[in-house]
């Protein structure tokens, strides 16, 4: 499992159909990050067919053959779940990002069995994905490091959690064999100075190098520095929430001459409010 920083990259589209070129444009700009991390919350994983899946994982893992690919097949279906990682493994993944299910609402021993099931039905890699704000579920650390003990390929947890509380029972319990990586870009600095190993980011769509280096600063102890940078893109991070991700993210890179600015419905491009934030956000942080 990779350390540092794993862009959840966006999925563009023009005229309703995928943007080959448009995110070849973008994979270009994401040379020096760990890795990709290809149809999540922002890669709006729910609206992409399996046969758009099949081309995308096998676009990217091409792009960049010897970069850590890790592919979102968690949904609120085992079956399902079971069937989508089966086609990231025929693609090309090098890991799987899973996330808790969402709307059923499982207990922590139906969360076990779970991944522990689908743990058994793959040799890849798994990230355990916690985002209780979507999904309504909150996997506990203690339930973390069950299957950590007892599953040889959950090897790490995507926390997006907001509770600093809950982060730290993590951090405290996390041995060095398993990675934890934070998913709020506004909070990385202060996880990854507490111990985490890495950053899910939308953010670094936008500013992959200064994320890596973020991360490099903090693991080589320039703490001060670090935490300066974190600062000078603070109001990125926060603007990049402004609407529902990944709103934000895909109207920002369209300012940037990127990508379009198109969604899937029940996803709506944003409003004029939030694009003047957004606007006055890249100019202060010199992006635009």
């Amino acid at each position: 499992m990779f350390s540092g920083i794993g862009t959840a990259i966006i999925t563009p589209f023009e005229n309703g159909v995928i943007d080959f070129k448009a995110l070849e444009k973008l994979l270009k700009t994401q040379s020096n990050i760990d890795a990709i991390v290809l149809l999540g919350t922002t890669g709006e994983a729910p609206n992409i067919s399996i046969e758009e899946r099949n081309k995308l994982i096998s676009f990217v893992k091409n792009f960049y053959p010897n970069k850590p690919l890790v592919v979102g097949a968690g949904t609120n279906s085992l079956t399902h779940t079971l069937k989508l990682i089966k086609n990231a493994e025929k693609n090309g993944a090098d890991a799987l990002l899973i996330v808790t299910p969402y709307y059923n609402k499982p207990t922590q021993e139906g969360l076990y069995h779970y991944y522990k099931y689908i743990s058994e039905h793959t040799d890849l890699e798994i990230i355990i994905y916690n985002v209780p704000s979507r999904t309504g579920v909150n996997i506990l650390p203690e339930t973390i490091y069950n299957l950590a003990n007892d599953c040889k390929n959950i090897v790490a947890l995507k926390e997006a959690n907001s509770s600093f509380d809950q982060i730290n029972k993590v951090m405290l319990l996390k041995n060095e064999n398993f990675k934890v990586f934070s998913g709020n870009d506004d909070t990385s600095f202060q996880f990854l100075v507490s111990g985490g190993d890495g950053v899910i980011s939308v953010a670094s769509n936008i500013i992959p190098n200064q994320m890596v280096e973020m991360f490099k600063l903090i693991k080589t102890g320039e703490i001060k520095k670090a935490r300066e940078l974190f600062y000078r893109y603070y109001p990125l991070f926060k603007a990049l929430f402004v609407e529902t991700n990944p709103i934000p993210v895909k109207l920002t890179l369209s300012l940037m001459g990127l990508i379009k600015n198109e969604l899937r419905l029940p996803l709506y491009p944003a409003k004029e409010e939030s694009r003047k934030i957004l606007e006055k956000t890249l100019r202060e942080c010199n992006l635009i």
